[in-house]
């Protein structure tokens, strides 16, 4: 009789990460308040489910030899299933301890209560056209989990061997491969990742081998807990650090704006009709959570400086591609059937960058290569609010308008630093012209050519500064 013990060796991780901008981990359902709900668990708190982390974590290691044996494969004739186990990823408590499992007293924690019974913050979108107008059938909004939001899972690899020798073979390099790549700066969870959400922060890693034909071993493992919430002092803190993921061109801008900026909200409030956007976030000192609420931070939505990104984009793209619309340069004048083939989502340095939806039968889709991310700080003190008053007027007569009378409440920044952090992928490179529009929108961000944020022509949302490529 054989006596081997099948999966000798468990490789086991426990991790707790924090999301370093919101997150959109959608439950595919909706709501009367949204359009897109995240994944709540039981206790109706959100969650990242496992499914999720596994499938980014296998698309990382797309390239990784023989990934399937550690992965699991399924084609006609066969199939094998994933000697990889992740858990579903847990919110913390205040305590920083992870809420798993059925909790009857979640209302009384300082910080959970805040995802119980309330509203999480609700993300606007708007889709515009090639001329710049919102397009009629591109409203919609999401639900997200706020930014400093803290996660805890767990994963186990099964081995049968540990041949040390560092190739698809070796456990302990694949496990290593899959640390290096959630602590890579181009790691996001979720939906919305090359928008701004999802971007997800490595507070703390615990690892251990376990050698089940070891007692001492055996019986540690034994005793482990599944729940999340029972931290096994079987754990080895190991090191984290920020990684640079490969393949990627990183661009990074530091402006300042020169006085108002204004990322409208969709709402109003009883001081003013239209209202900056501004959300929540949590915080962590000495391992304790505390919500901080929205008045007190300042949000630049990557999905706004992704869009007039790519409006620009496809102008120098344009330019440098001689393609004209009046016939510039001796060419003939384009019909408008030509223009929407150079325009939005058809236009070679935007459908690269920025992706595209494709024909809305599923078909034609594309991933775009820019990875943005939402910037939120605290509000600085020479930020303050101010409302300004609008009316629209007759152009006949000169007069007020009826009824048209409006007012804004903008933000004056002047002072305020903004850092925008994008990556590109280097094979947007393989495009001929495509990098260069894209260098030439972001040196209109910084020498104040390329307003951001919405009310731009009432003079909001000029940035000055410089940036940077690596």
């Amino acid at each position: 009789m054989d006596d081997k013990i099948m999966y000798r060796y468990r490789l086991l991780c426990r991790i707790v990460m924090e999301a370093a901008t919101p997150l959109a981990v959608g439950s595919g359902q909706k709501s009367i308040f949204t359009d897109a709900t995240v994944a709540r668990d039981a206790n109706g708190l959100p969650y990242i489910p496992g499914s999720s982390i596994a499938g980014v974590i296998r698309h990382a290691l797309k390239s990784f030899p023989d990934l399937k044996h550690w992965m699991g494969y399924q084609n006609k004739t066969d199939g094998e299933g994933s000697r990889l186990a992740v858990t579903d990823a847990r919110i913390l408590r205040s305590s920083g301890v992870p809420a798993d499992g059925l909790i009857p007293d979640a209302k009384d924690d300082p910080l959970l209560s805040h995802y119980l019974g309330k509203r999480l913050p609700i993300r606007q979108h708007v889709r515009l056209t090639h001329r710049g107008a919102a397009d009629s059938r591109g409203k919609f909004d999401e639900e997200v989990v706020p930014k400093g939001t803290r996660f805890c899972f767990e994963m186990e690899l099964l081995a049968d061997g540990l041949n040390a020798s560092g190739d698809a073979k070796d456990p302990e390099h694949l496990m290593k491969e899959i640390l290096r790549c959630i602590q890579s700066d181009s790691f996001r969870l979720g939906g919305g990742t090359r928008s701004g959400f999802g971007a997800m922060k490595i507070v703390s890693i615990g690892a251990r081998i376990i050698d089940l034909e070891n007692p001492e071993d055996r019986n540690e493992y034994l005793n482990k807990s599944s729940r999340l919430d029972r931290e096994w002092d079987g754990f080895r803190k190991c090191e984290t650090k920020e990684e640079a993921a490969d393949g990627f061109i990183r661009y990074t801008l530091h402006i300042t704006p020169d006085d108002f900026m204004f990322f409208g909200s969709g709402f109003g409030n009883k001081r003013a009709d239209m209202t900056y956007v501004s959300e929540p976030a949590v915080t962590w000192e000495s391992g304790t959570g505390t919500f901080e609420e929205k008045e007190k931070l300042i949000l630049i939505p990557a999905s706004s400086v992704k869009g007039a990104l790519s409006h620009r984009t496809a102008y120098y793209y344009n330019k440098l591609e001689k393609k004209f619309a009046d016939g510039k340069d001796g060419n003939t004048p384009m019909k408008p059937e030509q223009l929407l083939e150079i325009t939005g989502s058809r236009n070679t340095a935007v459908r690269t960058l920025f992706g595209c939806e494709g024909d809305g039968h599923g078909k034609n889709k594309a991933r775009g290569k820019a990875i943005f991310s939402d910037v939120i700080i605290e509000k600085p003190s020479v930020a303050h609010d101010k409302i300004l008053n609008h009316v629209s007027i007759d152009r006949f007569t000169g007069g007020a308008i009826n009824g048209a009378l409006f007012d804004e409440e903008t933000l004056f920044a002047k002072g305020a630093a903004f850092t925008l952090k994008i990556l590109v992928g280097k094979e947007a490179a393989d495009e001929p012209h495509v990098l260069e529009a894209f260098e030439k929108a972001l040196d209109d961000v910084c020498s104040g050519l390329l307003p951001l944020g919405g009310a731009t022509g009432r003079g909001n949302g000029t940035f000055t500064g410089n940036g940077k490529k690596e």
